[in-house]
């Protein structure tokens, strides 16, 4: 029977308590935020999404969504090419509302990827419109396969994600980053409380009343 962390912990030390079982030592594994990148490696890592051809694209692209967007994997592997906004040659993602603008040079990555997508010669996937699309019909690449990519290249994603939201916190009030990137914005907040934000005391209130 599988049991949640927690709960199998809180559970454990109840029955040593009760003398129902001998005394044991629990390994412990913190769930705080991980430490983020610093700044320079998170841009040496976008850099090397622009600039390195060997890299394979989608693994370019997959550190552009992570690294700049602060994307989680299980969200990149969701998105749809409905979620690719073009509008007056300029292109947006849609992460929450509004869509969020892509800068140049990560926008041609999206649009070189948008036109290579992986798995779609297959007879089952030949309409997929998943930005991912996996190898089963109808579905779209699977989470432990990207975090594979990625720990094989090494691009630390999920401690650059973080990075990303900090900076972004940096720069602007949490709940804007947190509709601009689809977040919930207590999540946000946190993490800007975290990174010094100087945007603390902004009020999440419609502005542009």
């Amino acid at each position: 029977m599988f049991l949640a962390r927690r709960p199998a912990q809180k559970f454990l030390r109840w029955a040593m308590a009760s003398h129902l079982m001998p005394r044991l030592h629990i390994p412990h594994r913190s769930t705080a935020n991980p430490a983020p990148l610093s700044h320079n490696k998170r841009m040496q890592l976008l850099r090397r999404a622009v600039e390195d051809e060997e890299l394979d694209l989608m693994d370019r692209v997959v550190v552009v969504l992570a690294l700049l967007f602060a994307q989680t994997l299980s969200r990149i592997c969701r998105f749809t090419l409905d979620d690719l906004v073009e509008e007056d040659g300029r292109l947006s993602i849609r992460f929450g509302d509004p869509p969020t603008p892509v800068p140049e040079p990560f926008a041609e990555l999206l649009r070189d990827f948008a036109t290579r997508r992986p798995n779609l010669t297959t007879a089952t996937n030949p309409g997929a419109r998943w930005l991912f699309p996996g190898r089963r019909a109808g579905q779209p690449m699977d989470t432990s396969t990207l975090a594979g990519r990625m720990r094989k290249n090494g691009l630390p994603t999920f401690h650059g994600r973080t990075a990303a939201i900090r900076q972004l916190a940096l720069q602007a009030p949490a709940p804007v980053v947190a509709r601009m990137l689809g977040y919930h914005h207590v999540h946000i907040t946190a993490l800007a409380a975290e990174a010094g934000s100087p945007w603390s005391h902004y009020a999440p209130d419609d502005h542009a009343k």
